[in-house]
C-alpha cells in the first residue's frame, strides 16, 4: 500500500533523525508487517542507560516546602491530549488529530540530558521525573502521590511558549524535552547556573506541601484542588468482561499437497516476504557507531554495547509476535519471552531482564481483552520460570481504525550482559568446515509460519508450543 510505504518512510526518518542527532547509537531492533496495522501503525521504542547503583534516581518527592523545578523547554499547545489520542480509535477525523502530536528538537533534548546529568553529579536533587504523558500533571501527581505528599504548583510561572495558554493546556501539554525536578530548599540559584549555561528554561514553579492534594494557581487564582489519591492510588479499577481463546486445532498437510512445490519457487517467495526479507536498508539510516562502543551492529539476533573501559558489555533486542499471538494469545505471550531469551544466549549474554509495550485494540470488546489478559499471563509465567524479570512496562489500548483493530502485539525489549565481550558470538559462518547443530528438538511445526501463509495459503493452526524447560536447558548446556 503506497501510504503503508508512506508511514514506513517517515517512522525510519524520524527515528534516525532524533536518534543520530541526540548521540544515541540505534543497535538493534524489528519490522514486521500485517495487513491490521495499515491503519494504525505501531513505533515502540526501548532505550538503555548506565548507572552506578548508588547513583539512582527516583520520582518518589520527599520533604515540605522544596522548590518545584521546571527545566528543558517552553510548554506549547503542541501534544495537548497526546495521551488519549495514542488511546483513541481512529476515523474519518484521523487527520484533526495532528495538532496532539508532539514536535520533537533531539538537539535541545540533546542539552537537556547533559544539563541533567550535571546536575545530577552534586547532591541537591530529592527526585526528578520527565514530563511525558499528560505532562505536568501526571509528573506533579506521580511524585507527590509517590511521596505521599500534596504539590502546590503556580501556572503563571511556567515557561510557555505561546500567548493565552489556559490552565488546563498548560497542565495537559505534551511538549517534549522537559523534566520536573524536586530540589533541597536552597540549591536554587546553583541548579539555575548549569541550565542558564546549556541555554535551558529553569523555573520554580511550585513546593511540596503536607495537604496531600494538588493545588493549581493561576494569575493569583486558585483554579483547581483535588486529593493526590483521587488521581493515583485510589483511581477506579475496571473488572472488564473477557473471552478465553481456545488453542487452535493443528493442521494436517498431506504430502499431496507438498508434490507440485518447487524448492527454489517457495524458497523465493518465503525470502521476498516483508517480514523475511532484509531489512538492511532501515538500519543503514541509524548511527548505530557512536560513541564508539558498539561491538555488535544491527542485523543480527541482538545489538551489543561494550561498557567503557571494561570487558563487559550489554546486549538488547526488542521482539514480538502478532501472528502468535492472535492465533493462540497464552502460547504467542510465552513465545514473545522465549524469543528475547533466546537472543541474548545467541550473542552470548546471560539474560537480566525485559521491558514491554502491550499494543491492543479496544478493551472493551470481550475478545480484545481476552487477548490482553492471556497474553499478559503468557508473558508472566515465561519470565517467572525462565528468571527473566519484567522490570518496566507501559500499555497502549484502542488501537482501531474504524472499527478494526490491530492483532494483539505485546513488543518485548530484553537486555543480557556478557561478562567478557571478547567471547562474544555472532550468527555469520567463519570458515569452512565448520559445523552446525540443532540445540533442541524439532517438531515439525509449519502452522503460522511463512511457508504455510504464503505457499500452502493456511492461515489457521496454533502457534509453535512453548517448553520452558527446553528453555532454561538449553541456556545451561550453552553457558
Amino acid at each position: 500500500m503506497k501510504k503503508t510505504r508512506n508511514l514506513l518512510r517517515g517512522v525510519v526518518k524520524g527515528i534516525g533523525g532524533y536518534g543520530n542527532c541526540i548521540g544515541v547509537p540505534t543497535i538493534a531492533g524489528q519490522t514486521c508487517f500485517d495487513e491490521s496495522y495499515n491503519g494504525n501503525i505501531l513505533v515502540n521504542a526501548m532505550t538503555l542507560g548506565l548507572v552506578n547503583k548508588n547513583k539512582i534516581f527516583y520520582s518518589k518527592a520527599a520533604g515540605i516546602n522544596n522548590p518545584v523545578i521546571y527545566v528543558g523547554s517552553k510548554t506549547g499547545r503542541d501534544g495537548i491530549h497526546g495521551a488519549s489520542m495514542a488511546s483513541a480509535i481512529f476515523d474519518d477525523k484521523i487527520e484533526e488529530k495532528k495538532p496532539t502530536v508532539q514536535v520533537g528538537d533531539p538537539f535541545t533534548e540533546k542539552l537537556l540530558l547533559e544539563a541533567c546529568l550535571e546536575l545530577m553529579a552534586g547532591k541537591s536533587i530529592i527526585s526528578i521525573q520527565d514530563m511525558g504523558a499528560a505532562g505536568l500533571t501526571s509528573s506533579s501527581i506521580e511524585m507527590a502521590s509517590k511521596g505521599d505528599l500534596g504539590i502546590e504548583i503556580d501556572l503563571t510561572k511556567v515557561p510557555c511558549r505561546e500567548e493565552n495558554m489556559t490552565p488546563y493546556e498548560i497542565m495537559l501539554s505534551e511538549s517534549q524535552e522537559r523534566m520536573l525536578i524536586v530540589l533541597e530548599e536552597g540549591k536554587e540559584n546553583e541548579a539555575k547556573k548549569i541550565f542558564d549555561k546549556w541555554n535551558l528554561d529553569f523555573a520554580v514553579i511550585g513546593k511540596t506541601t503536607n495537604s496531600k492534594n494538588i493545588e493549581l494557581f493561576f494569575k493569583n487564582k486558585k483554579v483547581a484542588e483535588i486529593p493526590i489519591d483521587f488521581l493515583a492510588e485510589n483511581a477506579p479499577m475496571y473488572d472488564r468482561k473477557w473471552i478465553k481463546a481456545k488453542l487452535p486445532r493443528k493442521n494436517k498437510f498431506s504430502k499431496d499437497r507438498f508434490k507440485s512445490l518447487k524448492l527454489g519457487d517457495c524458497l523465493k517467495k518465503v525470502l521476498i516476504d516483508p517480514n523475511i526479507a532484509d531489512k538492511e536498508w532501515i538500519w543503514d539510516q541509524y548511527d548505530h557507531t557512536v560513541m564508539g562502543d558498539t561491538i555488535q551492529k544491527p542485523g543480527g539476533n541482538a545489538g551489543v554495547v561494550r561498557v567503557h573501559g571494561t570487558n563487559k558489555a550489554v546486549a538488547a533486542s526488542v521482539d514480538s509476535s502478532a501472528t502468535y499471538c492472535y492465533a493462540h494469545p497464552l502460547t504467542g505471550g510465552k513465545q514473545v519471552v522465549c524469543e528475547s531469551w533466546r537472543n541474548m544466549i545467541s550473542v552470548g549474554a546471560k539474560p537480566i531482564a525485559i521491558t514491554n509495550c502491550l499494543n491492543f485494540g479496544n478493551p472493551e470488546k470481550q475478545k480484545n481483552m481476552g487477548e490482553f489478559v492471556e497474553c499478559v499471563e503468557g508473558i508472566a509465567v515465561a519470565s517467572k520460570y525462565l528468571n527473566y524479570p519484567v522490570v518496566s512496562g507501559n500499555v497502549s489500548f484502542y488501537n482501531e481504525t474504524k472499527d478494526k483493530g490491530i492483532k494483539p502485539t505485546p513488543s518485548i525489549g530484553g537486555i543480557g550482559l556478557l561478562s567478557n565481550y571478547k567471547k562474544m558470538m555472532t550468527m555469520e559462518l567463519k570458515d569452512e568446515g565448520n559445523y552446525l547443530f540443532v540445540i533442541g528438538k524439532t517438531e515439525g511445526h509449519l502452522d503460522q509460519s511463512i511457508f504455510a501463509r504464503n505457499i500452502l495459503t493456511e492461515f489457521n493452526g496454533p502457534p509453535p508450543e512453548v517448553n520452558l524447560f527446553n528453555e532454561k536447558n538449553k541456556m545451561e548446556i550453552l553457558f
